[in-house]
């Protein structure tokens, strides 16, 4: 469903919770100029729709001790089902990969890996991902700082 299905208040409900999951319903009626009851149906409703999948808590991983990011690019031998079945199963149980995107282009995956430190990469690198079956290529970027942070796009 684009953005063209949502009228103003609507959006305006994405926006807010995008900058506060935990708003309850009569703060974001007000900031909203709806009263609860009609925000507490469009929320169901994108609730229902699938538009909003769920609610977290944004964590520092600098104040838990993971200081450093790495983005690392994977190539597999072979683009088959299975192949990629199982690198995907044994990324599952890394919790050291924060995020893992299925590419286009030379590069099969990209993750983004989230550790104490270079040599807890090294650790994680050489102890397990290497050793998923199918990696034939890693390559590893290191960000220097973050420029821009988000969650989820809005209209």
């Amino acid at each position: 469903m684009g953005s063209g299905a949502f009228d103003a208040f609507d959006i305006q409900i994405l926006r807010e919770l995008r900058k506060d999951g935990r708003i309850s319903i009569q703060d974001l009626s007000e900031r909203i100029g709806l009263s609860a009851t009609p925000v507490a149906r469009r929320l169901r409703q994108l609730e229902d729709q699938g538009i909003i999948t769920g609610y977290c808590a944004l964590i520092d991983e600098m104040k838990l001790g993971y200081e450093v990011s790495v983005f690392v690019s994977v190539q597999l031998d072979k683009q088959v089902d299975v192949t990629l079945d199982q690198f995907e199963t044994a990324i599952q149980a890394f919790p050291e990969v924060v995020d893992c995107w299925l590419m286009t282009g030379n590069r099969d995956y990209l993750l983004r890996v989230a550790t104490t430190g270079l040599s807890a990469f090294e650790a994680f690198l050489t102890g397990k991902l290497t050793k998923v079956p199918g990696v034939a290529n890693i390559e590893s970027s290191i960000p220097l700082r973050r420029v821009k942070s988000g969650v989820a796009r809005t209209p």
